[in-house]
Order: structure tokens, then sequence, then C-alpha cells
């Protein structure tokens, strides 16, 4: 199982670019394997950690589901951002990050955004 971060902040969503891209999957939430014990909630905090350099702060798993592109189960959760400067914290697996409005990130995720972590994003970020 994988825990994807979704930190929404000042009317954006933080976004990273893969050094090797996931099938068709080039830009997506700071996500990764949950390690034994450990909840998707924690996994998230984590992976925002260890690939963008933001700590943040688990606020609401807010689904599941197989991701198409990939083929691995996404526990997607809400994420409160505590404080950090986004980057590229691990350049072997993460090539630039972005803060993406809603105009941008349906131009960086073509394919759209899973419904129900969209319907969040819809009530966070602004026009």
């Amino acid at each position: 199982m994988a825990a994807g971060a979704v930190v929404a902040d000042a009317g954006c969503v933080l976004l990273i670019r893969r050094t090797a891209p996931a099938g068709a999957l080039l830009w997506s939430f700071p996500s990764g394997k949950t390690d034994p014990g450990e909840s998707a909630a924690d996994a998230a905090a984590r992976e925002a950690l260890e690939e963008a350099g933001v700590t943040v702060a688990p606020v609401v798993v807010l689904d599941s589901r197989v991701h198409p592109a990939t083929g691995w189960r996404v526990v997607y959760v809400a994420c409160r951002l505590l404080g950090g400067t986004a980057h590229a914290a691990s350049p072997r697996e993460v090539a630039e990050v972005a803060w993406a409005g809603l105009g941008d990130l349906w131009r960086l995720v073509p394919g759209g955004v899973y419904a129900p972590v969209q319907a969040y994003l819809d009530g966070r970020l602004a026009w």
C-alpha cells in the first residue's frame, strides 16, 4: 500500500515530478509505500518530508483506490502544512516540485485527479 500527501496551502496544492515516471504518471502528490506497522497518515507525512522537504500534519484520510496508472493501492491523506520550503528533497526520486492552482493542476495531471481528492481540493483551492 502507498500513501499520498495532499497538501493544500495558500490556494495551491503541492505536486512533485518524479525523475522516473510511473507509467503515464509524471506529476503526483508526494507519495510512497507505507513501512511495516506505519499508518497511511504517518506515511503521507513522512513522504512529504522525504520527497518535498515540508513538514505536514495529517488531517483526514480522503479515500483510497488502485491507481489506474501504477496499479498500486493508494490512500490519499489531506495534510496541513506546518513548515519548510518545498524543494526536491530527494533528488534521486524527485526532479522538481510545484505549488499548483486548479488551472495548473489540470495541465500537470491531464488525466484528472481522483474524484474524492478533487472534491476536497475544490473546497480548498482558489479558482
